[in-house]
């Protein structure tokens, strides 16, 4: 993981002499490696394909039943988490329906195939956006993609926040070229994937707000405000589509999923920073955790505001997913991959090296954690 670290770093460095087909390739090579490989690590993978066979072979609802409910199931003997109902958005349980009539072998296959694609849409997605606002596109796409938590955990690990991402990342694009609608569409289906990727929406909706209304402020008042309108409707549409989808599947248990996905908090992972922060002070570790959270609260109205004043709202949605990594209780380090292509495009380059230094104290991540 080391070794691993160093060449990203030297990468990074030599990437604008390394031209963007040079890196293009490492890229590729790499991202098609790891997804060759074993399922590395974590077992999450195994439990996507559980909770698919729970509802197709089964005839039970993931969000109401733990994989321990169909015990002689051949992925049962893969998964860490028995006792837990899924907490994965509608659209990815659905999206993942017909892997149950795979072999497990070969649905862990397609969910590798499926991280690795989303990986290398989203070097693609970052490259553009880099281009658009004025940096160096094969740096950016080998921040997001080469990045050794990455290349490990979600494309060796299978897991679905590259996929969450990319979606959030092909919604921040289109508000940047004012394709509002697709926009809050997009980001309504990263939701719909993994509750996580939320924290991009609210900078969104601000932006589009605050350049609504500066535009509003015209003799053209109406049409000012069409960008907010479209945004809203392009969402709310998801959003309904996703929801009557995931009610005539699952009723409406599927909304079980945001309630466990906060319950994460209730839970401590060894490397989480303020769990960390309380075992080598020895203060309380609740008080800490608590005092975490409402400092990430506070944190956040502020990006918010600043937002609303003008503040690039890109820079500031990097800000605050790096700001949830550090006030979690729950840090894994797959979940580098929420803030990492937002700093990637943020202009930010203090932000950059704490995102780096970040990346660093999560090499040595074990599972279980």
């Amino acid at each position: 993981m080391w070794a691993g670290f160093l060449a990203y770093l030297g990468v990074l460095w030599a990437a604008p002499l390394l031209g963007v087909p040079v890196v293009g390739a490492l890229i590729v090579v790499a991202v098609v490696a790891f997804a060759c490989a074993p399922v590395l690590l974590s077992h999450d993978a195994f439990s996507y394909v559980d909770y698919a066979r729970l509802g197709v072979r089964h005839g039970l609802d993931p969000y109401v039943s733990a994989p321990e409910a169909a015990p002689n199931d051949p992925a049962f003997a893969h998964i860490t988490w028995t006792e837990t109902p899924s907490a994965y958005g509608p659209l990815f349980t659905l999206a993942t329906y017909p892997l149950a009539w795979l072999p497990v072998w070969a649905a862990i296959a397609t969910l590798k195939a499926l991280a690795a694609i989303s990986v290398l849409g989203l070097a693609w997605v970052v490259s553009r956006l880099a281009a658009w606002r004025g940096l160096d596109e094969a740096r950016a796409a080998a921040f997001v993609a080469l990045n050794p938590l990455v290349l490990v955990h979600v494309v060796g690990g299978a897991h679905n926040d590259g996929l969450a991402m990319l979606l959030a990342m092909l919604g921040v694009a289109a508000l940047v070229i004012r394709r509002e609608a697709t926009s809050g569409a997009f980001l309504v289906a990263s939701a719909a994937i993994k509750s996580s990727s939320l924290f991009v929406a609210p900078f969104a909706f601000v932006e589009t707000l605050r350049t609504s209304m500066s535009t509003g402020r015209k003799p053209d008042y109406l049409t000012g405000f069409r960008p907010i309108n479209r945004f809203l409707g392009g969402g709310l549409g998801a959003a309904a589509v996703f929801a009557v989808a995931g009610w005539i599947a699952f009723g409406w248990h599927w909304l079980h999923a945001f309630g466990l996905a906060g319950e994460n908090q209730g839970r401590t992972s060894h490397l989480s920073i303020p769990v960390t922060f309380a075992r080598l002070t020895g203060i309380d570790e609740g008080a800490v955790r608590a005092a975490a959270l409402a400092l990430f609260g506070v944190a956040l109205v502020w990006l918010l505001w600043q937002t609303w004043r003008g503040f690039d709202w890109i820079r500031a949605a990097a800000w605050a997913g790096f700001g949830l990594l550090l006030a979690t209780s729950w840090l894994l380090p797959w979940y580098l991959v929420w803030p990492l292509p937002l700093v990637a495009v943020a202009r930010d380059r203090r932000l950059a090296v704490l995102l780096l230094a970040l990346t660093a104290y999560q090499l040595g991540a074990r599972i279980p954690l």
